[in-house]
């Protein structure tokens, strides 16, 4: 009998040694390290010579005599998707998705791949039977005589399956059900989601078929696996939002065809996900009555303009510490906001509580929102509401200037086309648009303490 083969994987990065080490060399972590039993000789590597008459051989060329033609792309019914992948699904590209369970991954996916019906689509689930999927797929109401189903987590039968029918799209849910034949150990595994991956990677390349791998996530939010499955994919994708509300989020986090910074928005209904092609109506709350603590800004995501609803409210602390709670926004950047507000401006909010909420759940990471924290909260501090139909477009400095941000333009149409009637904007910005070119009055200030005497 031949000895079996054993080594140390990372728990953490994926890291592999031949002996149990204590610290991880690569991620530096400590007791991540687990024994998993390795057979790689006992299957031979998969070659799709055969699969596809277009591919070509391997061999040196010039970087002057490449030719940079554009890449071939597969226009989904899906316009979010779109958006998020940089235009489309590109050929011979491979997509992990990663998401908390139950948000809706699978939904999605089935959804878009019965709206494919120009394409061949293999539907791979590892974890649902053929009966749930055809129950899903009548719940969404969407029915394509070219979209197959295997319910197998073997990667050798997968195999086998794609090349009697030669689909032109897959999509696999999920990558931490499948099991390779050249690893002894479980699915779900640091060496059998690499060595998976691996092999789905090579059949996308070799054959110019896209693929998607759904993942799952970790108790952290981390995507379950080795940190090596996200380099070895094209592009990331996060599905998030709360199960208890009806919108969901596909944010992109890694993108070798198109920008890292895009956003998709998703209803969940009864039949399915929805577009919402007009997020800032939605992020805006309807108040039948003007309350103070709550400003509207305007923020970029990806090439996206959007309003949101910033509220925030400020108490008396009844204990010795006073709390500092964010929800969608950057715990560390609403204290250096107060820092400002108590050094240059006088308000005493060293012995307040403060809250700070970014309505309609997501999380915004742009610096122009800064302007309509600051008129958040002194609108709460002061218990005064702000006037109606106004926002905010500005990042504060550390002296309480407010400094000019990027596409000043965009954000200034979109305010108007929702109805807004004022905008305030940085001083600095003033060259950067012409306020005659548009119907709602833009106002432009230099410093924090303008804009409060213009407010209050």
């Amino acid at each position: 009998m031949s000895k079996i083969k054993t080594a140390f994987f990372c728990s953490n990065c994926g890291y592999e040694s031949a002996k149990w080490l204590g610290k991880c060399p690569a991620c530096n972590e400590w007791n991540t390290f687990t024994e998993e039993v390795l057979d790689k000789g006992s299957a031979k590597e998969e070659s799709w010579s055969d699969y596809n008459s277009d591919k070509r051989s391997a061999k040196t060329v010039a970087l002057s005599d490449v030719t940079g033609d554009p890449e071939k792309r597969i226009v989904t019914g899906d316009a979010e998707l779109n958006r998020v992948l940089g235009g489309g699904i590109v050929a011979g590209s491979i997509v992990l998705v990663a998401g908390e369970p139950g948000i809706g991954k699978s939904t999605l996916f089935l959804q878009n791949g019965l709206l494919l019906k120009q394409l061949r689509v293999l539907y791979i689930s590892g974890e649902e039977s053929e009966q749930q999927i055809k129950m899903r797929a009548d719940r969404l109401k969407a029915s394509n005589d070219n979209f197959y189903l295997l319910t197998e987590t073997a990667t050798q039968t997968i195999f086998k399956e794609i090349r009697k029918l030669k689909p032109h799209l897959v999509i696999v849910d999920s990558v931490q059900t499948l099991q390779s034949n050249l690893i002894d150990s479980s699915a779900g595994s640091v060496s059998q989601i690499r060595e998976c991956a691996a092999e789905f990677q090579r059949f996308a390349k070799d054959t110019g078929t896209p693929v998607f791998l759904i993942g799952h996530i970790t108790k952290d939010g981390t995507i379950a696996g080795p940190k090596i499955l996200e380099h070895m994919v094209d592009t990331v994708l996060q599905f998030e939002g709360d199960r208890h509300y009806a919108y969901r989020i596909l944010r992109t986090l890694k993108n070798r065809f198109g920008s890292t910074s895009e956003l998709g928005i998703y209803e969940m209904t009864g039949e399915g996900m929805r577009t919402v092609s007009n997020p800032s109506e939605i992020l805006i709350a309807q108040r039948e009555e003007q309350l103070s603590g709550s400003a509207i800004a305007a923020t970029l995501e990806g090439m996206r303009p959007l309003l949101v609803e910033v509220q925030a409210l400020v108490t008396q602390s009844v204990y010795g510490t006073p709390q500092r709670t964010v929800t969608g926004f950057d715990l560390r950047r609403l204290q250096l906001l107060l820092a400002v507000l108590e050094k240059r401006g006088g308000f005493q909010f060293g012995m307040k509580d403060v809250f700070v909420n970014i309505a309609g759940g997501i999380k915004v990471e742009d610096p122009s929102i800064d302007l309509a924290v600051i008129c958040a909260l002194l609108s709460s501090y002061e218990d005064v509401p702000l006037p109606a139909h106004i926002c905010f477009a500005g990042e504060v400095g550390l002296n309480g200037e407010i400094r000019a941000v990027n596409r000043i333009e965009q954000r200034i149409a979109e305010a108007e086309k929702l109805g807004f009637e004022k905008i305030i904007v940085s001083r600095y910005n003033k060259k950067s648009f012409d306020p005659k070119a548009y119907r709602i009055q833009v106002i432009a200030l230099s410093r924090v303490d303008e804009v409060y005497r213009q407010l209050f």
